[in-house]
């Protein structure tokens, strides 16, 4: 595998993608830097005679000073998990220092000068993931006085939070990086990434991938969002749907937590528990159950009451279409992210594609239907046969452009080429992974056995996927059928 700059297909695929791409790039800072295509050259090493880690990807060095990372779960006799550990002082997370080595033109070594970033507190994140080997990490970066302590990342804008992706279960690496991106390209915002081989207390980790968290960034960056706490006012806030292990004072009880008796529970991701108070909570629960209730009135979908007053609806099209095409089926009740900017308006935000294009742990994902239409919120807006239009014309724009097999499989092409010796590292580390007897997709037939099985098998996904969306978007109007009792009696003024 070889490191290039910019592969010749890749650069003409994304002229022909920013050509035929209706709305706008992100706004967080103009354009997308996608790394495989944007990174600059470096000069490679002469060959090393001993096992010298050398890289054209950045090195995350991190040091706890012995002091075990706290988030492991601890197991009952059936292997359940019972709770998750804690630091030697009773909290979830443990101080680490941090440094990056990142050579502009040449390739880099862990004997290199290394940019110091200080302290950060560290635990390990996520939820089925957490019972990996290799394991993905929440980082804050925090100044002598244990404040948050903002700081440039791989290239990306400042900020205190990180999530560190290990990919694991995801065999092929890449991901989160390829749908991330892409998203960010089709929709206002989608979390930036980099690619970086991680070293821990001076063990070599593997590949991993920095990922912006979805929260409010300044100048720009992230998501648009504030609040005065001192006023009691906000003017955006961010709330994500998931498991609901989260502390009780970051937990929003809005109108659906009652009356659609949700598997997930609503949780306040911003403003966080620092910035809020009593007051704020209380009014953004009913400014959001509002348009809970909006959507599952009668009048849902009239031009003056209804939906469309209070969401961008073109955010809720993408979305909706980026996680169909990836079988993504933990998108809108699991990981799900649905914020209110400075526009006025909710829009959905993407998160967490390690387990798309059926890397389910429990079973295959059928490549053969459509489920987020029945998911909360959505199994609503199919019914306003409006927005099921925009679902299909926006389908069918798509395919021209980034949903074109051309150019997803050039895209994986070229990031795999990217990666290069990383993939290699990174599998010296984790090859084990491939045997039958550390199999984590049921039934174990689903599993690749070398890398190269991987990426074919996404490859293979995503045209069985395509076939079936390109033959059967138009079935999505079936849910759009016009009711002759509400046409006779909704409001009309």
């Amino acid at each position: 595998m070889k490191y290039k700059l910019i592969g010749l297909s890749a650069l003409a695929l994304t002229l022909i993608a920013i050509i035929f791409i209706s709305r706008s790039m992100p706004k967080d800072n103009g354009t997308r830097y996608i790394e495989h295509i944007a990174a600059q050259e470096k000069s490679p090493c002469p060959t090393h005679e001993d096992d010298t880690i050398c890289t054209h990807l950045p090195i995350v060095n991190i040091n706890t000073n012995g002091a075990a990372i706290p988030g492991k779960p601890i197991y009952d006799e059936d292997f359940h998990v019972l709770d998750y550990t804690l630091a030697a002082d009773g909290t979830t997370v443990t101080k680490a220092s941090l440094s990056v080595i990142d050579n502009k033109q040449s390739y880099n070594h862990l004997t290199d000068p290394q940019n110091d970033m200080g302290s950060a507190m560290i635990r390990v994140r996520g939820h089925s993931s957490r019972r990996f080997e290799k394991a993905n990490y929440f980082v804050r970066f925090i100044d002598s006085a244990g404040e948050n302590n903002p700081q440039e990342f791989l290239g990306m804008d400042s900020h205190h939070e990180w999530a560190l992706h290990g990919p694991f279960l995801d065999k092929t690496l890449i991901r989160n990086y390829m749908w991330y991106n892409i998203s960010g390209e089709i929709m206002d915002y989608s979390p930036n990434v980099r690619f970086f081989e991680l070293v821990l207390n001076g063990e070599y980790r593997g590949l991993y991938l920095a990922t912006e968290m979805i929260t409010a960034g300044k100048e720009g960056a992230r998501l648009s969002l504030s609040v005065n706490k001192k006023d009691n006012t906000f003017s955006g806030y961010a709330l994500r749907l998931d498991w609901g292990d989260t502390d009780e004072e970051n937990k929003l009880y809005p109108f659906t937590n009652y009356t659609t008796r949700a598997k997930t529970q609503h949780e306040l991701v911003y403003p966080g528990a620092k910035n809020m108070t009593p007051e704020l909570k209380e009014a953004i629960k009913n400014e959001f159950s509002l348009f809970e209730k909006t959507l599952y009135s009668y009048d849902y979908n009239n031009e003056k009451y209804g939906y469309k007053n209070y969401i961008d609806a073109d955010s809720f099209v993408d979305y909706f279409l980026i996680n169909e095409l990836t079988c993504n089926y933990d998108a809108g009740s699991l990981s799900t992210y649905i914020y209110k900017d400075t526009s006025g308006k909710y829009k959905m935000c993407v998160w967490d594609f390690n387990s798309a294009c059926d890397a389910y742990q429990e079973q295959p994902m059928p490549t053969n239907d459509f489920r987020l239409n029945s998911s909360l919120y959505f199994q609503m807006l199919f019914m306003d046969d409006e927005f099921t239009d925009k679902v299909v014309k926006r389908y069918h724009e798509l395919r021209k452009t980034v949903f074109s097999e051309d150019y997803l499989f050039g895209f994986i092409d070229d990031t795999v080429d990217y990666l290069g010796t990383a993939i290699d590292r990174n599998y010296a580390a984790w090859g084990h992974t491939f045997s039958q007897e550390h199999d984590l997709l049921h039934p174990t037939e689903r599993n690749p056995r070398n890398y190269e099985e991987s990426i074919s098998q996404l490859k293979s996904f995503l045209t069985k996927r395509l076939a079936f969306m390109d033959e059967n978007i138009e079935s999505l109007k079936q849910h759009s059928a016009e009711s002759k009792t509400k046409k006779y009696n909704e409001v009309s003024d």
